[in-house]
């Protein structure tokens, strides 16, 4: 059915400005003034923003970890991203050493097959580089539409590859225009100083932060920048946390290294003391990079507002606190790394983003949705609001205020990490692909009804130059 959205303040990454917006087979057709067509549902905007769907490049549905698996899979996790303004999600599709690289893809195909209410697509994780890897790269990119590649520089004897996996896998990359992405820590000196933390005794929730120190961060991406460099590539670096790690991005970025970073809500609102709390609840706040002290947090919101960091996800990656997290009652190495954080990203960056001046609208969908959809290959399919786009629309009431509660969220998770916080600001209605997901504040999507999203090859055109966006 045709839909129009009228007397809304429409707002992308580009322009806001009053429009009615018309969608039809699926579609974005017309955006303009006083809009008519007989055959059209009509919904009313009046003082709503119209927002792009929000594209969140870092989520991990139903992963494998620490001998258990994360609680929201691609139904629950979908419907909690679509509650919380967001119609696109790209998941960590992980590998195993040994194994042809669709084994893995066809595990997260099933996975997600008949969950996903809102669109989807993988990112690929790559362990180790041998002919079978290269020969088999080519046709991940072209037949599966998979065009970003993850290697992480930690969990040393789990996931952690060297540094000649990283640069093959750089150079790869721009050979079949990849995006390469890499968690930064530098696994072996987080390695090392855990061993000594619990040979010491040390088994509290705040080792993990106290053994991952921001200086790993910062050495793992300048090391990581500088592998880009020399492979003339192309570098994504996840979940960003610390000025450490922002100083090597803007450095890069400064030289014309084609180098992105993205950070998380949890960082820009939640610290490391967090993590002392007593009775073990320290552990609700255990993932990796870990929380940092509170000043690393202007550090971010100033990367965000400059464009030395670009994009914003949410690394939800849910376990229960009891009986997934309480597996490292004694021993912090054990508790599940992840938290719950896909539904309340969009809002966490308008609350404290937009409504406290710190960035502004057209940023403000930019991180949440524009610049994702652009470096994964999705633009202009998804990430903006104009004719021929998806119309995946978040009607959005800028002014209504809630409380986040586990009472209250759709995550399959029993805690919020960010029980008691404060927010101004709500979707109202999510339409994906110009149906609604939600509608008046509910459900009413369809699990199955997301589909799979092939993507476009990397840009070579893509520039790292940072740019302030005038306020």
């Amino acid at each position: 059915m045709k839909k129009i959205i009228k007397a809304g303040t429409v707002v992308t990454a580009a322009d806001t400005y009053q429009a009615d917006i018309l969608i039809e087979d699926e579609k974005v057709t017309k955006i303009g003034a006083n809009l008519h067509d007989s055959e059209a549902e009509i919904i009313d905007a009046k003082g709503m923003y119209v927002f792009p769907g929000g594209v969140d490049p870092h989520t991990h549905m139903e992963m494998p970890f620490g001998g258990t698996v994360s609680r929201d899979d691609f139904e629950t996790g979908t419907i909690a991203a679509a509650y919380g303004g967001t119609t696109t999600l790209i998941d960590f599709c992980l590998t195993d050493k040994g194994k042809p690289l669709s084994h893995a893809i066809q595990k997260w195909h099933k996975k997600s097959a008949d969950k996903a209410v809102v669109d989807y697509s993988f990112h690929l994780m790559i362990s180790e580089i041998n002919d079978a890897v290269l020969n088999e790269l080519p046709t991940v990119i072209e037949q599966e539409g998979i065009t970003s590649f993850k290697v992480f520089m930690a969990y040393k004897n789990v996931f952690q590859a060297d540094d000649e996996t990283l640069f093959r896998t750089l150079i790869t990359a721009r050979e079949h225009g990849a995006l390469v992405m890499v968690h930064a820590e530098n696994g072996d000196v987080v390695d090392y100083l855990t061993k000594k933390a619990l040979a010491a005794g040390h088994t509290e929730p705040i080792y993990h932060a106290l053994t991952r120190p921001p200086e790993a961060e910062g050495e793992a991406t300048g090391r990581a920048a500088k592998l880009t460099a020399l492979a003339d590539a192309q570098l994504y670096v996840v979940h960003v946390t610390c000025k450490e790690a922002v100083e090597q991005i803007a450095d890069a970025r400064r030289k014309g290294f084609r180098v992105w970073g993205e950070t998380c809500p949890q960082y820009l609102v939640l610290d490391q003391s967090y993590m002392e709390k007593p009775d073990f609840e320290g552990a609700k706040y255990v993932w990796s990079p870990p929380l940092r002290e509170k000043p690393h947090q202007e550090a971010l919101w100033n990367a965000l507002k400059s464009g030395d960091l670009q994009t914003i996800g949410s690394d939800q990656c849910s376990f229960d606190f009891n009986g997934q997290k309480d597996l490292g009652k004694d021993d912090f190495t054990k508790i599940p790394n992840g938290g719950p954080f896909v539904e309340d990203r969009f809002s966490v960056l308008f609350s404290e983003g937009v409504k406290k001046g710190r960035i502004s609208l057209n940023q403000f969908v930019n991180l949440v949705s524009t610049q994702s959809a652009k470096l994964f290959g999705l633009f202009p399919k998804k990430g903006t609001i104009a004719p021929g786009s998806d119309a995946d629309i978040v009607i959005f009431d800028p002014n209504a205020e809630r409380t986040i509660s586990a009472k209250t969220h759709h995550m399959a998770v029993d805690y919020s990490a960010l029980e008691g916080m404060k927010v101004t600001g709500e979707p109202v209605a999510v339409l994906s692909r110009g149906n609604y997901v939600i509608r008046d504040k509910q459900f009413v999507g369809k699990p199955g009804d997301g589909q799979y999203l092939k993507r476009k090859q990397f840009s070579m055109n893509h520039k790292a130059e940072s740019q302030t966006v005038k306020m």
